[in-house]
């Protein structure tokens, strides 16, 4: 078996996690390639010290790969994608971080779901993208223009509110006039979208999510799209820049600029383990069901 490792490190309670991973990978003979920048971080830290192959790029993850490993929280396993981009390399996420959606394995649970891993007792979730055009072309997202959990527009340098004009299927649906615009997959219905009183979609939904972010207009209020919509974007504001998202990738764009946002042609498969669905982690990471009454 051969896996690919990504993560990020987090003082006081990442270096337990990375060692038990990486002795039960090698007591049960399993070939470890680690992404360049984690392992020279995992030198600094003197966590590992023996010799590792290495990655540093999408273009060196194949199909000879197995699985990709991330240790981290729900945004390392946002930046994991960016590696494994359509090489359909699933990914299982070890939650390092805090409330992880993303994360299915919890570091008490290391060596039981390691071992399903190595005897292939897992399932595959096939999270749909949202990918990023824009007109002029944006140059920061011209490699990269892709998102797992949501693609936002928001204000840049100034206090106003901005003005979104949206389209679906070049049909007008409103001028948003708000601190932004967020466009939500199924995957990100739990993060930002959610923050700002979007639903919770289950994974496996065909539909995207449009929430605005603190909206003056008062009846705007979030809305469940069929996925395949096309999405076009006219920001205008006080100030000549308005900031876009892609996950945690942002780029300075000039108002009046129109952006257009649609399905990825490709998915990203997600590891999933048995009895650890994502019901289950719903009412584990929002309580739901804490109520002394129950």
């Amino acid at each position: 078996m051969k896996v690919a490792i990504y993560g990020q490190y987090y003082q006081n309670s990442t270096e337990p996690i990375i060692r038990d991973i990486f002795v039960f990978f090698h007591e049960n003979q399993v070939e470890m390639v680690i992404e360049e920048a984690f392992l020279k971080l995992l030198y600094e830290k003197n966590i590992v010290n023996k010799e590792f192959k290495t990655f540093k790029s999408h273009k060196e993850l194949n199909s000879s790969f197995d699985i990709m490993i991330s240790i981290g929280g729900a945004g390392t396993i946002l930046r994991a994608a960016t590696l494994v981009r359509d090489s359909g390399i699933p990914i299982l996420g070890i939650n390092a971080g805090r409330l992880g959606f993303l994360a299915m394995v919890q570091k008490d649970e290391i060596a039981e779901f390691l071992q399903l891993i190595i005897e292939k007792k897992y399932t595959i979730s096939e999270r749909n993208l949202i990918s990023l055009s824009g007109t002029p072309e944006i140059p920061e997202i011209s490699d990269i223009n892709f998102a797992m959990n949501e693609i936002s527009v928001s204000r840049k340098d100034t206090t106003s509110m901005i003005t979104i004009e949206t389209y679906l299927n070049e049909e007008f649906l409103n001028s948003y006039w708000a601190d932004g615009l967020i466009i939500s997959t199924p995957t990100g219905s739990t993060g930002y979208s959610l923050s700002c009183g979007g639903p919770i979609l289950t994974p496996n939904v065909s539909s995207l999510v449009i929430t605005p972010i603190a909206p003056h207009n008062l009846n705007a209020r979030p809305l469940v799209i069929p996925d395949d919509t096309v999405i076009r974007l006219k920001v205008t504001g006080r100030e000549e820049h308005y900031l876009v998202s892609l996950d945690s990738r942002i780029a300075t764009v000039k108002n009046k600029s129109e952006l257009t946002i649609r399905k990825n042609p490709f998915k990203i498969k997600m590891v999933e383990i048995q009895d650890e669905t994502f019901l289950k982690t719903l009412r584990n990471k929002l309580l739901w069901g804490e109520d002394k009454r129950n």
